[in-house]
């Protein structure tokens, strides 16, 4: 059995639908405050459901019974609920995961983190610490490490909004990016389980090609024969949000701003080596605009 952390979220639920296809057995960990289609969505898809809280550890004992992979993608960044934190979600959850996961026997866990950014903020701690107790459980481990998610960063939500032509940029527009999309992570993710040659690997994941904001929006111009109306949001004004900030989540969006603004052209030649046919398939960015042109 499969346990799926994070099942109700962006990249969670994907995996979930990509084992279901592939015929593995899926178990998918969700509140009972989660969103009712979603998890209808998850059932009708195949999926076992376990009620269960990353807060509460002996709802993940429970729902770690007779699993032998973990794969967790849960956070408090995008899915907030009461009671959830940097702290007590992305830190204290996610370490009691692997605790109850351990304690179970289960034989391989896969984290899907990040790559550590040299900005200090609370989220990038709380991925280190997770990264570290992992590494020393004992369990075989698999850490992804994506850069910035396409459909997240490149959404009305963080002010790139295709659909009335604006966009906001962080910091000068100008460092590249391999921007990635939430389906090719969850396609690798997905293939990280049952594959020894994952096992006790960090594996950087990024897409097809390093592009910077203002190239992404030329991109998007083409694709939408519209003029986009651009907007900067300086660098320093984000270094001051997050010394502004009063409490961990916004400090760490001011934090990931400021990182997505300095570039991040991670090398990709490991993931290449291992999942050749993901990666000689990744979403383009271009790809990416095309769709947002059509919806």
């Amino acid at each position: 059995m499969i346990l799926v952390a994070g099942s109700t979220g962006l990249v969670g639920g994907q995996i979930c639908l990509d084992l279901a296809k592939a015929d593995k057995p899926v178990r998918a960990l969700v509140r009972p405050t989660s969103d009712r289609t979603k998890v209808d969505t998850l059932k009708s898809n195949g999926a076992e459901l376990a009620e269960g809280d990353l807060k509460d550890r002996s709802t993940l004992d429970a729902a770690c019974a007779g699993v032998l992979t973990v794969v967790s993608t849960a956070s408090s960044t995008l899915s907030h609920q009461a009671g959830d934190t940097i702290e007590t979600v992305d830190r204290d959850g996610e370490l009691s995961l692997v605790e109850a996961a351990k304690a179970v026997g289960a034989r391989h866990f896969i984290f899907v983190s990040f790559p550590p950014f040299a900005e200090d903020f609370p989220l990038n701690k709380a991925k280190r610490a997770v990264e570290e107790r992992l590494k020393g459980s004992g369990m075989a481990y698999t850490i992804l490490w994506p850069t910035f998610f396409a459909e997240v960063w490149l959404s009305p939500a963080l002010g790139f909004d295709a659909a009335n032509a604006k966009a906001r940029i962080y910091g000068s527009g100008e460092n590249k990016i391999r921007w990635i999309s939430y389906l090719d992570v969850a396609a690798i993710a997905a293939a990280c389980v049952d594959n020894a040659a994952t096992r006790n690997k960090t594996i950087q994941l990024g897409g097809p090609e390093a592009l910077s904001p203002l190239d992404i929006v030329r991109i998007f111009e083409q694709e939408t024969h519209r003029n986009f109306a651009v907007e900067h949001v300086r660098e320093e004004d984000l270094s001051a949000q997050k010394a502004a900030a009063t409490d961990s989540l916004s400090a760490s969006f001011a934090g990931l701003m400021l990182s997505l603004a300095r570039g991040d052209t991670v090398d990709i030649t490991d993931c290449r080596t291992l999942f050749p046919s993901i990666v000689a398939g990744l979403t383009s960015v271009r790809d990416y605009a095309k769709r947002s042109a059509r919806a």
